[in-house]
């Protein structure tokens, strides 16, 4: 919702909403200290839930915060000094880096939690929940957005939008932080069943990170795939909403129910490529089909922004959902096989970092390439620049395609007993 207010109603420049949103997965490092802290330095006699509850406070309140400060930068971009000009850019970066740091000092804790109350058989499980209940939660956020800001349909005085945005934000603060609170509550184990940070994969750091991902080529090459299918997947994540209010002319409810159709999407393409696709068709089969299919959506989002068609639309981002489902569960079970069971937590973590980072780069990337496209193509109608951005994730999906053809698991094993011994002593002391 923000990415459409920012690019449509407040006409910001893409590359500064795309590198405004970056700035939080650019913070991802943290979870180190928070994971760290949360293991040595209770609060209150509690390890864990009071940094859930602080980070989840910190976060809420921030998010109460990001309407009031963009709508002061976007004041401040019309006509304000250059300094000044800097100076709000500088706040809106620094807010978002700061919801990072908020996110990784709740959610860290949380992920410890939940490797603290359960063991090795539950824990995949449990995982699997999580991360599909983040996906209803997408729905339920866009279908929450339709159902209360239709106030807003046809809207664009930035008088107007604020005072409604900004009691939506904060209703939705406290919402979190009650649910937080009820999901939490009594949550802690003893203290003879905590985990340790150098047993999970918050414990990985940047530059052991490189060291893992250079030890080994079919390493290097899982990391370079990983990297071109996060880009291919979100470089459309900081414009999508904004290409359905300026191609189909979409209101914000309207642009926001995009997600709940994406997300459901998404939903059914994880189960039916766990249940189906990837025993059926096998791991790395499911993941060249999810992404020539990611490819194919992008294609056909082009195609409906060039005809204007909002029912292809809504076609190309159910059949995008789906694709990024059955790509994602294929990647996730390679993720595993591309991992060594003596340092699960030291390859989880590579990972855990390069997927970060590649969102990060691909929020800036997306916006930016909007610009650029704006640029190249000064007068044509707005279907081009946006066209140019998802050309390029498109133009990812198939670089990930070609990268995935070059791995090998066999070759892989082969080389990780010598290759990763001296990496892997190092990292386990």
């Amino acid at each position: 919702m923000l990415n459409r207010v920012m690019l449509t109603e407040l006409s910001f420049p893409g590359w500064l909403v795309g590198g405004a949103l970056a700035f939080e997965q650019l913070v991802a490092a943290s979870r180190i200290l928070f994971g760290r802290l949360s293991d040595s330095r209770p609060l209150a006699g509690l390890h864990r839930l009071p940094y859930i509850w602080i980070g989840t406070a910190a976060f809420a309140l921030l998010t109460s915060l990001v309407v009031p400060l963009t709508f002061r930068v976007h004041s401040t971009l019309q006509g304000g000094p250059f300094a000044t000009r800097v100076v709000a850019v500088t706040a809106l970066c620094s807010l978002f880096a700061l919801y990072g740091l908020a996110i990784s000092m709740a959610s860290t804790p949380y992920l410890a939690l939940v490797i603290d109350r359960t063991g090795e058989r539950e824990r995949s499980r449990a995982v699997g929940l999580i991360w599909s209940m983040l996906t209803v939660g997408i729905v339920v956020g866009a279908i929450t957005i339709n159902l209360t800001l239709r106030s807003l349909v046809g809207v664009s005085d930035p008088a107007l939008l604020e005072p409604v945005l900004s009691r939506f934000m904060q209703r939705v603060a406290v919402g979190v932080v009650l649910l937080t609170l009820l999901a939490t509550w009594g949550m802690e184990p003893s203290r003879s069943q905590l985990s340790r940070s150098q047993d999970r994969e918050d414990s990985m750091t940047l530059p052991a990170a490189w060291r893992l991902i250079r030890s080994s080529a079919q390493v290097l090459t899982f990391f370079a795939f990983l990297v071109l299918f996060t880009l291919a997947v979100f470089l459309q994540d900081p414009i999508l909403e904004s290409f359905g209010a300026e191609v189909f002319g979409l209101s914000i409810p309207a642009t926001a129910s995009l997600n709940a159709y994406w997300g459901l999407a998404t939903l059914a393409g994880l189960l039916l490529s766990g249940f189906w696709l990837i025993p059926w068709l096998g791991k790395f089969a499911a993941a060249r089909l999810g992404c020539r299919a990611i490819v194919a959506s992008l294609v056909l989002l082009i195609a409906a922004g060039l005809f204007v068609q909002v029912p292809l639309l809504y076609a190309s981002i159910v059949s995008f959902g789906l694709a990024v489902g059955v790509a994602t569960s294929s990647a996730l079970t390679l993720m595993l096989d591309f991992t060594l069971p003596a340092a699960a937590g030291t390859f989880v973590g590579v990972w855990g970092l390069g997927q970060a980072y590649a969102r990060a780069g691909a929020k800036l990337a997306g916006g930016s390439m909007l610009d650029v496209g704006r640029a190249l193509f000064p007068g044509a109608a707005p279907v081009v620049a946006y066209g140019f951005v998802l050309g390029l994730a498109a133009l990812m999906g198939c670089l990930a395609l070609a990268v995935l053809a070059r791995l090998s698991l066999s070759r892989f094993r082969s080389d990780a007993s010598a290759s990763l011994g001296t990496v892997l002593s190092h990292e386990l002391g």
